[in-house]
């Protein structure tokens, strides 16, 4: 019998599948991978990580107090608001977990009390880290009900003599009684308010809110293979779709005549361009707008050879599809985060005449139920 890795697994339903042995979970995952996509194609074997623990880049903690009022952080409780106190996760970065038990140590000798949920009082609700796998700086985000942090100067110095590794510390303020964990305001306290990582080559700024792949070993695989998939030779036009901050479209850049992103978040498109600017990538345009209305725009203005599409978890709407069909792109990659609604995407775009022609897990998450994959849909008649 192998002894337990995580003693709060029970409660926090994190990684159901923390005890389970690595080869077995990729086993489970080729296995239900493989049946879904049985009517399509057989798909490639998964790709797992040769280091599957701590991978997560982004950790977040909450803060509360226990019975004694003795100051706690952890996670909630699967399905509710009890806080489960963790010092160190299997699947998280070993730094940014002690960065926030140091930072729960320090809170009694400045005087700072965790928000309580229920009577409104107190200060400290959470605290976000994010480290860069390739860089190795980590910014601090202090989530706070009010913007006052007490004796934040000599916090600062205090936090970093711990960690001196720790290149930017922002704090962030959440007034709102709601679930989200990061409020509209910011206020920089320590370093430039970013931190900068390398992924394929290319170098991305993470601010506290972008969007980022929390595993950037394995975002290299999947987009190594979505890049494979995209066999493109320097004259193609391609539209990323759902860009984000401008990642794969920046990566495939090189490889094609043109590209363009496009994204409904404000905040991701500035990102995506600072990235853009900051690799000298000149030959990539970002707009701000709906990708469905902005596919259906260019179908009727211009010509698309590849897409690349990256949407969220519940997959894109018929709006968005039928704007595909009306575009005609030679090929499709279709990254997706969900293979269900994967699934339910491809039989439609098979109704208007594309096949699917390879098809690939990738294993971001590793001891969760969860499987990333890409798949190649060809236009009917088309290469």
């Amino acid at each position: 019998m192998r002894d337990k890795i995580c003693s709060v697994s029970g409660k926090c339903g994190g990684c159901r599948w923390v005890d389970k042995p690595y080869q077995e979970q990729l086993q489970e995952k080729e296995k239900r991978f493989a049946r879904l996509m049985a009517p399509y194609c057989k798909p490639e074997p998964v790709i797992g990580m040769e280091q599957p623990a701590h991978y997560r880049n982004k950790v977040h903690a909450v803060f509360g107090e226990d019975r004694r009022h003795h100051i706690i952080s952890g996670i909630y409780e699967a399905a509710s608001h009890r806080i489960v106190p963790v010092d160190s996760c299997y699947i998280e970065n070993e730094k940014a977990d002690a960065v926030i038990v140091t930072i729960r140590k320090l809170l009694p000798s400045f005087r700072i009390r965790p928000y309580n949920e229920d009577t409104g009082y107190g200060l400290f609700r959470h605290v976000l880290i994010r480290t860069a796998h390739a860089t190795g700086q980590i910014m601090v985000v202090l989530v706070l009900a009010s913007p006052i942090l007490p004796s934040k100067n000599n916090f600062v110095k205090a936090l970093r003599k711990e960690h001196p590794e720790i290149t930017t510390i922002v704090v962030n303020v959440n007034d709102r009684g709601t679930s989200m964990v990061l409020g509209e305001r910011e206020q920089v306290i320590y370093g430039k308010g970013y931190i900068e990582d390398v992924l394929c080559g290319k170098t991305f700024r993470i601010s506290p809110k972008s969007f980022y792949q929390v595993n950037p070993v394995q975002t290299e695989k999947l987009y190594g293979k979505a890049l494979e998939y995209a066999r493109l030779s320097g004259r193609e036009t391609v539209l990323d779709a759902y860009c984000g901050t401008g990642t794969i479209g920046i990566i495939a850049a090189d490889r094609a005549g043109s590209v363009i992103g496009v994204e409904l978040n404000a905040d991701a498109v500035r990102d995506a361009r600072i990235n853009a600017r900051r690799n000298g990538v000149e030959n990539i345009r970002f707009y701000l707008n709906d990708a469905g209305k902005f596919l259906t725009d260019l179908a009727e203005q211009g010509n698309v050879d590849v897409l690349l599409m990256d949407p969220p978890r519940a997959g894109s709407d018929e709006a968005f599809l039928s704007s595909v069909i009306r575009l005609g792109p030679s090929r499709v990659v279709y990254v997706s985060c969900n293979p269900e609604t994967l699934i339910r995407d491809i039989k439609y775009l098979k109704k208007h005449g594309y096949q699917v022609k390879r098809a690939v897990g990738v294993d971001m998450f590793p001891f969760t139920e969860a499987l990333e994959a890409v798949c190649l849909l060809e236009k009917h008649g088309k290469k």
